[in-house]
């Protein structure tokens, strides 16, 4: 289980200091997908990095199975059990597709192995397996590899940050399997995921609503989704990218 207690963040912005993250109060439970939704800019990915140790808090302190992690690296948080996916994959030039999935597993994976991971994200992996992560792979390509190199790495939380971007329809039809299968298939394991996408939010077990850098709304999907929409708070932003959404399924 993951808590944030009081977490805030703030930084230097031309002499004077803005706080992106303020006093959040969030408890992640084991085995529980949730979804932070709310406006750009609101403090979601930081939010995220705040979580897998790439940024630091400047207030409040940070528990992972009960034990403060504050002041805990990035490394250290992974060998811990807290895996992070970019919103905008790197790019490792001279490595192969199957040398990232060991790297990522912590242990020997034979081509065979690596390439169950790259099918469970819809990729062909005789085609992948041995290819380098470089240029020559598009965004979505690299998304989906970074899902697979989570997915090798069994997290006791895994965090991905706008997983949907930067794929097509098709594939984001495939990450929503991908995160239903690992929520049932990994014990003792939780899912965050930052999205606006209302597929995303319709798989949630909960949703937590972050704007101006505060928790705003957390429950369960059944009671917190329907305001989504209405609620003015989130309106400017969400609103307009379920509808979107909604209008790709249709012309799909």
């Amino acid at each position: 289980m993951l808590e944030l207690k009081n977490v805030s963040f703030q930084v230097d912005a031309e002499g004077a200091e803005k706080e992106i993250v303020r006093d959040v109060n969030l408890t992640i439970p084991d085995r529980k997908l949730i979804v932070v939704t709310g406006p750009n800019g609101g403090g979601k990915s930081t939010l995220a990095r705040l979580i897998a140790g790439i940024e630091k808090p400047t207030g409040g302190r940070i528990f992972f199975g009960g034990e403060d992690i504050t002041d805990r690296s990035v490394t250290d948080r992974a060998k811990m059990g807290i895996a992070y996916a970019f919103q905008q994959p790197v790019r490792f030039k001279g490595i192969r597709v199957v040398d990232l999935i060991r790297i990522a597993a912590g242990k020997k994976v034979t081509a065979a192995e690596a390439c169950e991971y790259l099918s469970a994200v819809g990729l062909c992996a005789r085609d992948y397996v041995e290819r380098e992560v470089n240029a020559s792979l598009s965004g979505g390509e690299l998304k989906r590899i970074e899902i697979a190199t989570v997915l090798a790495r069994h997290a006791k939380l895994s965090v991905f940050d706008e997983p949907e971007a930067g794929i097509d329809l098709w594939s984001f039809r495939n990450l929503i399997d991908v995160f239903r299968n690992m929520r049932e298939t990994i014990e003792d394991s939780s899912i965050l995921v930052i999205s606006h996408q209302e597929r995303i939010l319709n798989i949630a077990d909960e949703i937590v609503v972050i704007r101006e850098g505060k928790v705003e709304k957390q429950g369960p999907r059944e009671e917190v989704y329907p305001s989504l929409g209405a609620d003015s708070a989130e309106a400017p932003a969400c609103d307009r990218l379920l509808r979107n959404m909604r209008e790709e399924g249709e012309d799909a």
